[in-house]
């Protein structure tokens, strides 16, 4: 089981708040609200802003900080899509089924843009993402999806880059080809959920730190949530504790698994150096099995992550577990000083498919597998729209099987490293 923390961990985002992240009060005594939200990263924020927005009595509880997990030391890349790409969402779903929820990513690939100026906060936005090759064999992959995008899910924006032009894009000659998506981007992952945090404040809701949720039970009336201090009662129960659900619920946690993964951000670089390992500012990621991904930051720092554990585990010393895979793709970065290493865990499932659905006033979100910034804004509407009486888009993620991982809690990440190490060995080059 994870314990809260009362603080950050030293990321390249919590540093550069100088001590001077926001904190809320601890839950003590009895609250009794519309909504309670347990958890306070991106698919909670989002679920319980566009709630308070719609006048519902909204309360956030949070076992450590907001977004002191995943949402607030990520990559920082808002990638339209997810984890698992489009063919089981076609199978559960059928072609139109399936467009319905990429037509919801595009909508949360432009809310995410224009969100922060609605609320009045920035999140260091910077558009255009590349999904690039590393083999030549898996070129073919990118031009399949370019077409596939086009002719199946009416996404034409998607663009072709040959192995000729990539030396416009990326200044390393590991990478044979990509597809430019010029509605994702990448942005400060840490200022998205602390803006959020603040916007459902300003809407009437209210937001509680070091409150982790021991118990709930279900009322004649809804739900009550017991902390060591307090309780919430409320109509309705949100659980968006995604890789931290540890056992508060076992039905849920026995369909993710917690997975380790780590980056690191370098020192700051001289403005020649930076324009040269990204000529166009766009964020990256291969499209390897185990994928290295990176971007600069707006102070000219490389960010750069790959690695992962599916036995849940961080390396003592990040920086030299990464630096292997830097210097692979950025050969001028050799040696190159780390100033920020950090990690956590995402939660993913066993068909990288998101798990979102509801039972008796009960909903939950988890499952984004590693891919979360668009799809839990875009999983976060489908809940708080079914809340609010609107249930198309939540129907469509329930109809999406997402089974248990074998081998009960014991058993399972093991298991999963095992299956997983083949495509490992694959990925070698």
């Amino acid at each position: 089981m994870f314990a809260e923390s009362t603080c950050h961990i030293e990321s390249y985002y919590a540093r550069q708040w100088q001590g001077a992240l926001p904190e809320r009060p601890a839950l003590a005594g009895d609250c009794r609200v519309d909504v309670l939200v347990v958890g306070a990263g991106f698919s909670g924020l989002h679920t319980a802003l566009r709630l308070a927005l719609a006048g519902r009595r909204v309360a956030v509880v949070e076992a450590s900080r907001v977004a002191w997990a995943a949402s607030g030391r990520n990559g920082g890349q808002a990638l339209l899509g997810w984890s698992c790409d489009m063919p089981p969402f076609e199978q559960a779903l059928g072609v139109e089924g399936a467009r319905e929820l990429w037509d919801s990513m595009r909508w949360a690939a432009a809310e995410v843009r224009e969100l922060p100026a609605r609320h009045g906060f920035d999140i260091d936005y910077r558009p255009g993402s590349l999904w690039a090759a590393v083999r030549r064999s898996r070129v073919g992959m990118l031009e399949a999806a370019r077409d596939e995008a086009a002719h199946k899910w009416g996404y034409d924006g998607l663009r072709f880059i040959p192995e000729a032009e990539m030396p416009e894009w990326i200044g390393s000659r590991r990478y044979r080809a990509a597809l430019y998506d010029p509605e994702a981007g990448h942005l400060d992952p840490l200022k998205l959920a602390l803006g959020l945090a603040a916007a459902i404040e300003r809407a009437g809701g209210v937001i509680f730190e070091q409150s982790r949720v021991l118990t709930y039970r279900e009322t004649p009336n809804g739900y009550v949530a017991s902390t060591r201090e307090g309780t919430v009662r409320a109509a309705t129960l949100v659980l968006a504790c995604n890789a931290y659900i540890d056992r508060l619920d076992s039905e849920l946690s026995s369909r993710v698994l917690p997975v380790g993964t780590w980056q690191v951000a370098t020192r700051r670089l001289d403005p020649e150096l930076a324009r040269s390992l990204l000529p166009r500012n766009s964020c990256v990621i291969d499209n390897q099995f185990v994928p290295d991904y990176f971007r600069l930051s707006p102070d000219r720092r490389l960010l750069f992550g790959g690695a992962c554990t599916y036995l849940g585990g961080i390396p003592k010393d990040i920086g030299a577990a990464i630096r292997p895979s830097l210097e692979r793709a950025f050969a001028q970065l050799r040696g190159v000083e780390f100033e920020y290493a950090w990690g956590g865990h995402i939660d993913i499932s066993i068909r990288r498919t998101p798990d979102v659905g509801h039972d008796r006033n009960r909903y939950w979100l988890q499952g984004f597998s590693g891919h979360g910034i668009l799809p839990t804004l875009a999983a976060a509407r489908a809940v708080a729209d079914a809340i609010l009486g609107e249930t198309r888009l939540l129907s469509l993620y329930e109809r999406i099987h997402n089974p248990r991982f074998p081998g009960g809690e014991r058993f399972a990440a093991p298991l999963e490293a095992l299956g997983k190490l083949w495509y490992r060995l694959r990925d070698v080059v």
